[in-house]
């Protein structure tokens, strides 16, 4: 059985800086606070929690008092700036730069829409961290669309700014984009249609796609690994499947079943943006001592 690992796979930039920063942190401090989960991966979050790391949300934020503290990669509502400031905590930002520069983009047009009478949409999943910190920098005033054809809380009669949450399928991004803007015509005819698209996608994410559909393609089987929680995941995953059905979705080696391989010559290993290269390895190896074993 020849087994790969897909080089493209794992950690993006966001994910692995915030990462290095906590690491560097805990060698410091011996222990670091960090407003949710560092990395939507069950795994390297007990990896962390063993070095000092401990995940609190909210609330215990409220509680804590001149402790060190980190933001994670998907960045934070202003009011969770406000209480770090209150309670003398000492702030590591990590948000990603991507995410940092998109939350700037949405206040700005926030604003912008206010003035205008208009409203600012946001595609992406309510209860993801992303999303919830862009909803805050438009005082939660944004319209917040999780599928591509379910606008009903769009008002077609109003100027509309649209945003994705960075991790989002492209395709469906712009879907949604079509969906609103043909709705937003009946309203507005001769085709002065007052929609602004703004691309928001990360570059990172929207170029793993045709990537990891290569990969996954040219292998008989394909394992991902991934977070249960974590939105990329599941998008590239959904990738995997469409090209090859015989792809199978694990949160580590232990699940991995001998049976997957029956009749393959191949495999392949692949994860998601927040998937750590040791899980992959560790996933490769399982395979290679299951299908040793025939």
């Amino acid at each position: 059985m020849v087994v790969t690992i897909d080089p493209s796979s794992g950690f993006c930039f966001g994910v692995r800086r915030a990462i290095e920063q906590a690491e560097d942190l805990l060698d410091r401090e011996g222990k670091l606070y960090c407003l949710g989960d560092l990395v939507h991966n069950k795994a390297e979050m007990q990896r962390l929690e063993r070095r000092g790391l401990t995940s609190i949300d909210h609330s215990a934020m409220e509680k804590l008092r001149e402790a060190p503290l980190l933001f994670r990669a998907h960045g934070e509502p202003p009011s969770s700036y406000d209480l770090t400031g209150r309670n003398r905590l000492s702030l590591t930002d990590a948000t990603c730069p991507i995410v940092k520069k998109l939350q700037e983009k949405v206040r700005k047009a926030w604003m912008e829409m206010k003035e205008k009478g208009g409203q600012l949409v946001i595609f992406g999943n309510p209860g993801h961290p992303e999303t919830i910190g862009l909803l805050g920098h438009t005082e939660g005033g944004a319209v917040i669309v999780q599928e591509a054809g379910n606008i009903e809380a769009v008002n077609p009669a109003q100027p509309v700014t649209l945003f994705s949450q960075t991790t989002r399928n492209p395709d469906e991004y712009r879907r949604l984009a079509g969906n609103i803007e043909a709705k937003m015509k009946e309203h507005f005819p001769g085709g002065n249609v007052p929609l602004k698209v703004h691309n928001t996608i990360c570059g990172q994410i929207s170029g793993r796609t045709p990537r990891i559909r290569k990969f996954a393609a040219s292998r008989d089987v394909i394992v991902f690994v991934g977070g249960s929680q974590s939105s990329n995941a599941k998008v590239l995953f959904g990738q995997c499947r469409e090209v090859n059905p015989r792809s199978w979705f694990v949160t580590g080696a232990s699940e991995i079943k001998p049976e997957w391989f029956e009749d393959a010559g191949s495999a392949g290993v692949c994860g998601a943006t927040s998937t750590p290269r040791w899980l992959m390895e560790e996933a490769a190896e399982r395979i290679r001592e299951l299908t040793a074993k025939k």
